[in-house]
């Protein structure tokens, strides 16, 4: 029961990947780590500018909003074996101004303005999804974000893409 509670990359670390933060990282420390798998995601925009806050959904489960959650959000729910696969955006003047999510059927969230530098990141592996998000935000807006990525494992232990 104890394997089932702990993150599964314990036992199978040459599946697990990093994608470094981009942004200027000031602020306070934020991670969306949550059991189970993402299956949807709500972003605030601060009209026509940068994004100040992230919500992900963990199987039924919401997190709590990164940031702020002032505003309306706009959301994608993910289908059956559906999962993230790429996380792109710009990031300026010390905020995250754009944010997409590209999932492993081809569809996306964009949300945010196309400002600043960009960044694309997505996983090592083949086979993994996004599990969750950290970074920084200080907040008014997200500062930095990274990704963390994981072959997601079922509780028999086979793997779903």
């Amino acid at each position: 029961l104890l394997s089932k509670l702990l993150f599964p990359l314990l036992a199978l670390p040459d599946y697990y990947s990093y994608s470094t933060a981009f942004g200027d990282g000031s602020g306070t420390e934020y991670s969306t780590a949550y059991d189970g798998r993402i299956t949807g995601i709500r972003v605030w925009e601060h009209s026509n500018s940068l994004i100040r806050g992230i919500q992900l959904r963990y199987d039924g489960t919401w997190t709590t909003p990164v940031c702020t959650s002032n505003g309306n959000p706009l959301e994608m729910s993910l289908r059956d074996n559906e999962s993230i696969i790429q996380v792109s955006g710009k990031y300026y003047s010390g905020y995250i101004y754009e944010i997409m999510f590209v999932t492993s059927r081809g569809r996306s969230l964009k949300v945010g303005q196309p400002s600043g530098n960009s960044f694309n990141i997505y996983p090592t592996h083949d086979g993994s999804e996004l599990r969750f998000l950290s970074g920084r935000q200080n907040g008014y807006g997200i500062t930095s974000i990274g990704a963390h990525w994981a072959v997601y494992y079922t509780g028999d232990n086979s793997a779903t893409a």
